[in-house]
C-alpha cells in the first residue's frame, strides 16, 4: 500500500477468460460483486472508454447507487474503472469517497493471477476505505468471484 493506493493479490483457481467475463458481463457480476449477504440488483455495462459502468448495491436494506465509467479496456487483460468520472467523460458532481480501479488478469499455472488496485484522490481517503474493509471486503468478492466463474467452466 502506498499512500493512496491500497492492492489486492491473489490467484484465482477459474480461467482468466472467465473471470474476465465475470467483470464485463451484467448478469455475471451481480452474483459475486458484494459480499454475501448484500446484493446487487441492477447492472448497467458500456465496456468501452468512457463507457458507463453503473451497479445498484442492497446492504442491510438500503439501495447504494455507484455510478462511474471506464477509463481504460483491455480484454482479458486490463480493466479500469472509476466513480470520480460518469459516461462520456462527465465529471461528477460531488465526489464521495470516489477513487479509480485497475484490474489486472494474467495467465497462471493455477488459473487467473489477479490484481485489483484502488487509487485515492488524497492519503485520508485511502485510510477510509482500508477502514471501511478494503482488504476483507475486497477479499471476500474475490474469493465469490473465484467460485462463480468456475460455476461457468
Amino acid at each position: 500500500m502506498t499512500e493512496t493506493t491500497l492492492t489486492l493479490h491473489r490467484i484465482l483457481k477459474a480461467p482468466r477468460h472467465l473471470v474476465w467475463r465475470c467483470w464485463t458481463e451484467p448478469e455475471l457480476l451481480k452474483p459475486w460483486f458484494v459480499p454475501k449477504p448484500h446484493s446487487v440488483s441492477e447492472v448497467v455495462m458500456d465496456v468501452r472508454p468512457g463507457g458507463r459502468f453503473f451497479t445498484l448495491m442492497n446492504v442491510d436494506g438500503n439501495e447504494y447507487p455507484n455510478d462511474g465509467s471506464y477509463l481504460a479496456v483491455q480484454p482479458e487483460e486490463r480493466l479500469v474503472f472509476t466513480d470520480l468520472m460518469l459516461a462520456d467523460w462527465a465529471p461528477v458532481a460531488e465526489p464521495g469517497l470516489g477513487f479509480t480501479a485497475e484490474l489486472i488478469l494474467k495467465d497462471h499455472p493455477d488459473g487467473t493471477d489477479y490484481t485489483a488496485i484502488a487509487r485515492h484522490r488524497t492519503p485520508d481517503d485511502t485510510r477510509k476505505h482500508e477502514a471501511m474493509g478494503f482488504s476483507e471486503g475486497w477479499g471476500m468478492v474475490a474469493t465469490q468471484l473465484e467460485a462463480f466463474a468456475r460455476t461457468l467452466a
